[in-house]
């Protein structure tokens, strides 16, 4: 079988997989946003926390919670890394320094799971299970939530309640993250991934040295950093390590755990606003810009530029053989596609052109589908913008899902879409202009500038992967990529929320034959160009100096 075509049976399969868990996951989900009933293991955390579940709450207390318990987070996952030479199961490890210790912290309560140093050299089994793991399934509940907040300012009508904050996160955590990853890190231990709480250990010699490894609960972090699209490795080597991804199998199941509930959260959306065909045609922009980033990254990868890619049948360069090329492409878009970061290739290896549509992914605000809620609300924002243009064209004020979209929404929008970009841009200028940070380059030139501008589009972002040929664990990146991280998770929450409680004040606005049918392929496509659009005017300029300079001389 060639390698091109075991690529298109790779995603084939995955397409099929994911249809067939479409309807019944993002039904179930609606349900569990939806209940007034509450689990007893649920009552039982209200309790031990003192919140009253029942309680609904208007946008700036829902707010307020979301920011308390992620500054919460940051402070206790901070404090663990400090501490844990002081720690039992360390592995002898030693305490994390300041900075890389702030970093980490805010990498994985912003859901970002950006990485600067070695997993197996720096983390024990405390870290990982306490802190790392924990915050894989809270970060990614918080993004549900305030995904749902801001689907129930569409559903809502004339009050400016939106649920409850934590009435959302523990459901998002008890009810869907924790069953599916439990069934997923079994099916990886069956597969051959570790799970156990083993020191570190002498497996041989290698190169004139000896080789260790330590253990770890790995595949129960794995199906997790998946399935809330989080991307935090146990090792170094992320999902290429056989440890994390055996072999093929389990590759495509990890890039099925990637994708699944953001794509099912358009069903709970079609459902919590009463219309199905909304909730398709967020899915048909979704699936469009996957599948084209994904097909337009095979092709780049399989073109044959040199005799050494005719051998290996495409670059094969910084992939795993077990994967191959077409299942290191289609892994390299879910991920960049999504918040998630794993790689299961290093992107930096990538041709010039594949590790440029890796950073496009994340620069367009990683909406196809996204992260697990945030790549929702990402597009629902981008969906406003879309319904404002058409409303402009024709020359009347727009509407979305009977809502007006009047001055206040389009601002929130408008400053949604905008701080992101901000933060990648500033931060690549700056570190550019500094006479420091460029001396964390492995290469020069165009390659060069592109791994610093990966690097803030990934943190920004909340992506997590990076280029690897940057050196960023210096006080100059871990501290302005944490920043990058916090700011470009919760600013952009601040406006999803205002939006949602705007818009859940509003009385519905009847359709007329003037409406613009938002169900329709027409919306999709304009939808689909607004993106591209938006994204190609803030990025292409940066996108000229990096990876489009690189391609073109290649």
């Amino acid at each position: 079988m060639s390698p091109v075509l075991a690529g298109v049976l790779q995603l084939l399969a995955l397409i099929a997989a994911l249809a067939l868990a479409y309807r019944p996951l993002g039904d179930y989900m609606a349900k569990v946003y939806s209940s007034d009933k509450h689990l007893r293991v649920e009552k039982w955390i209200y309790k031990g926390i003192g919140a009253n579940p029942n309680t609904e709450m208007r946008w700036m207390a829902y707010l307020r919670g979301v920011l308390a318990f992620s500054a919460v987070s940051v402070l206790f996952l901070y404090l663990l890394q400090r501490l844990q030479g002081s720690l039992p199961g360390s592995l002898g490890f030693s305490s994390i320094d300041p900075d890389q210790a702030f970093n980490t912290a805010a990498s994985f309560v912003s859901n970002t799971n950006w990485q600067s140093y070695y997993g197996e050299q720096a983390m024990g089994h405390v870290v990982q299970t306490a802190g790392l793991a924990v915050q894989n399934f809270v970060s990614a509940a918080v993004g549900i939530a305030v995904a749902v907040a801001l689907v129930r300012g569409f559903a809502r009508s004339r009050t400016g309640e939106l649920g409850n904050f934590w009435s959302d996160l523990v459901r998002g955590t008890v009810r869907i993250l924790i069953p599916i990853s439990v069934i997923g890190a079994i099916v990886l231990v069956a597969c051959g991934a570790i799970q156990n709480f083993a020191g570190i250990h002498e497996v041989g010699q290698f190169m004139g040295g000896s080789q260790q490894w330590n253990g770890g609960a790995v595949a129960s972090q794995e199906a997790i950093k998946e399935l809330g699209t989080n991307g935090g490795g146990y090792f170094n080597a992320n999902s290429a390590h056989p440890f994390e991804n055996p072999n093929g199998f389990t590759n495509l199941f990890e890039i099925f755990l990637i994708l699944v509930i953001p794509f099912a959260l358009t069903r709970t959306f079609g459902r919590m606003v009463g219309s199905i065909k909304q909730g398709y045609a967020i899915l048909a922009t979704m699936v469009t810009i996957w599948i084209g980033f994904t097909a337009l990254m095979m092709w780049t990868e399989f073109h044959h530029g040199a005799p050494a890619f005719d051998v290996a049948g495409g670059a094969m360069e910084g992939k795993e053989n077990r994967f191959g090329v077409g299942g290191s492409s289609i892994f390299a878009v879910a991920t960049t596609l999504t918040s998630t970061g794993a790689v299961d290739s290093f992107h930096s290896s990538f041709t010039g052109f594949g590790g440029g549509i890796t950073m496009l992914g994340m620069q367009l605000g990683e909406i196809a589908p996204g992260g697990t809620g945030s790549g929702l609300y990402g597009m629902l924002i981008m969906a406003i913008i879309a319904v404002f243009i058409a409303g402009l064209m024709v020359g009347r004020t727009p509407e979305y899902l009977g809502k007006k979209i009047g001055t206040r929404e389009i601002k929130f929008a408008a400053c949604y879409i905008l701080i992101t970009p901000a933060l990648v841009l500033v931060f690549t200028a700056v570190s550019m202009a500094l006479p420091t940070p460029p001396h964390s380059m492995l290469n020069s030139g165009a390659h060069g500038f592109s791994e610093i501008l990966y690097a803030f589009t990934s943190g920004a972002n909340n992506n997590g992967s990076a280029f690897a040929g940057l050196s960023a664990d210096t006080q100059w990146f871990n501290t302005t990529i944490g920043l990058a991280m916090l700011l470009g998770r919760f600013l952009p929450m601040v406006f999803v929320l205002a939006l949602a409680g705007s818009l859940a004040e509003q009385k519905p606005v009847p359709a007329t034959a003037g409406t613009l049918r938002t169900e329709k392929p027409l919306f999709t496509g304009l939808l689909v160009g607004t993106i591209l659009i938006i994204t190609g005017l803030t990025y292409f300029p940066a996108l000229a100096l990096g990876p489009l300079a690189e391609g073109l001389a290649s």
